[in-house]
């Protein structure tokens, strides 16, 4: 498997990323879902992707379990924090709130202490963009987010 930089970030990826959209915790059952990651290990694969709305949380609980005996440092993790993820006024978009409460339910979820990228899933509109930005520096800065 290749891998490329992403972006200025020194960060190498493989050029094919392994997403748990609307399959892992959902659609496709666990064993399934851990089948097709250890599938994608063996591949060569080492960029994972996955969202802390994808199957309301499940997506990155099976994507953690399937990575736990991996070595962390050999794969590379992304996920995302934006949509929906309950029904309080707080549990969407991209205030400092939400950011960072959502950053560290996803690390639960993952089972890890940091994530390789950490991405806004859309445009949100109802926050002041250096309110986003800030929160997402403030979690680089304690290694959280890489």
């Amino acid at each position: 498997m290749d891998h490329r930089r992403l972006g200025r970030s020194g960060l190498n990826v493989s050029e094919i990323t392994y997403g748990n959209w609307l399959t892992h915790g959902e659609l496709v059952g666990r064993d399934s879902a851990l089948a097709c990651i250890r599938a994608a290990l063996d591949a060569g694969i080492s960029t994972f992707d996955t969202a802390d709305v994808y199957a309301f949380g499940a997506a990155e609980e099976v994507l953690g379990e399937a990575l736990r005996p991996v070595r962390r440092s050999s794969v590379e993790i992304a996920t995302k924090v934006c949509l929906p993820t309950g029904d309080g006024p707080n549990d969407q978009g991209l205030s400092r709130k939400h950011i960072m409460e959502s950053c560290h339910a996803s690390l639960r979820r993952l089972g890890t202490d940091y994530v390789d990228l950490y991405q806004a899933h859309r445009f949100d509109e109802s926050t002041p963009l250096d309110e986003t930005l800030i929160a997402f520096d403030d979690l680089v800065r304690p290694g959280r987010v890489l």
